[in-house]
């Protein structure tokens, strides 16, 4: 729950900004109707007062005309849209360090449904196209005050070839499970070893409650469930001491939440980082155990000239066999989409 709810002007024009307004007041939650279509106030003395300020707030603000012109996300899909950005979880490893400008404020568009009807243009007739809606926030995780997942999840569900995919590190499943989404929507939950989700992954549901959320979500309707495709990202994996052991135990929960016939993928992460996000953790989490020694790593860089830090090749590789394996050996119907 958010500590102050901030409301944009355009926002509160918006239908479905009084729509999210009408639930975070439901939840008697305090609310700021602010004098102009900018946010300020959020910044502290340090940057770690300012990530503490931010966290703790939710702004409801109209995404941006460019937030139109969709980018291509692969391997993850073919395109990627926004319900919000910044995400309420407290990993101290998370990829939006150094990639969204600005204070970490939670930031929820209230313009969600002009972004819905412009999706289609990016469909190819007869041809599935992916749209990832995860890419900037946890969107499960700010669920019950924005309902913005779920109009997302019944919009595609009356897509003929548009497929939308999230995922989370969260729980609260049970308003998702009567949608009719008409098997457009692949659910998918984050996952890691006990030893770095108990320890890197704060403010998340426990990983023992993702999988039984992820059981929920997947089981058929006559069961009870919400009879989605669903999938698990195994991110962001590391070679820790005793490594296989750990993630052998996240395999048995994993086969253990899911003993029955589901439509199941999996996607596979290492950990990896770049001196931007490296300097920006440092900040926010001055005192975590987090790996990122440039010494242990080798140095990848993209088509446009950035740094990436990676394992080396026999580390991967080691990895790789050993999760491609498993999941061979406890799940043959799933499909692994991606290692990386």
């Amino acid at each position: 729950m958010p500590e102050q709810v901030l409301f944009t002007p355009a926002a509160l024009d918006e239908p479905w900004g009084q729509q999210i307004l009408s639930r975070v007041k439901a939840l008697n939650l305090p609310v700021e109707e602010l004098p102009k279509n900018r946010l300020t106030g959020l910044r502290g003395e340090t940057e770690r007062e300012t990530y503490a300020i931010s966290k703790r707030t939710l702004a409801v603000v109209n995404a941006p005309p460019s937030s139109l012109k969709l980018s291509p996300i692969p391997p993850s899909a073919d395109w990627q849209f926004h319900l919000a950005e910044g995400c309420p979880a407290h990993c101290q490893y998370c990829y939006l360090a150094g990639s969204l400008s600005g204070p970490p404020v939670i930031r929820a568009f209230a313009n969600l449904p002009q972004t819905l009807q412009h999706l289609g243009s990016y469909e190819k007739s007869g041809n599935p196209t992916s749209f990832e809606v995860s890419c900037y926030t946890d969107p499960l995780g700010i669920e019950h005050l924005t309902g913005s997942l779920a109009e997302c999840i019944r919009y595609f569900g009356t897509r003929e070839d548009g497929y939308l995919r999230w995922v989370s590190k969260f729980d609260g499943v049970d308003e998702l499970l009567d949608l009719p989404h008409n098997g457009h929507t692949r659910c998918r939950f984050s996952v890691n070893a006990a030893p770095i989700s108990d320890r890197l992954e704060g403010g998340t549901a426990s990983v023992a409650n993702r999988l039984q959320a992820l059981r929920k979500l997947a089981l058929p309707r006559a069961q009870g469930g919400g009879g989605y495709p669903v999938g698990l990202v195994i991110a962001p994996i590391m070679p820790i001491e005793d490594w296989e052991e750990h993630y052998t135990s996240l395999f048995d929960a994993i086969s253990a939440a899911l003993d029955f016939e589901c439509d199941l993928t999996f996607e596979l992460i290492s950990h990896r980082f770049t001196p931007g996000s490296k300097e920006v953790l440092q900040s926010w989490y001055p005192n975590s155990k987090l790996e990122m020694d440039e010494s242990k790593r080798v140095v990848k860089r993209n088509k446009f000239g950035g740094t990436k830090y990676v394992y080396d090749s026999t580390t991967m590789k080691s990895m790789r066999q050993f999760f491609e394996g498993q999941i061979r050996d406890r799940f043959p119907q799933a499909k692994v989409l991606y290692w990386t």
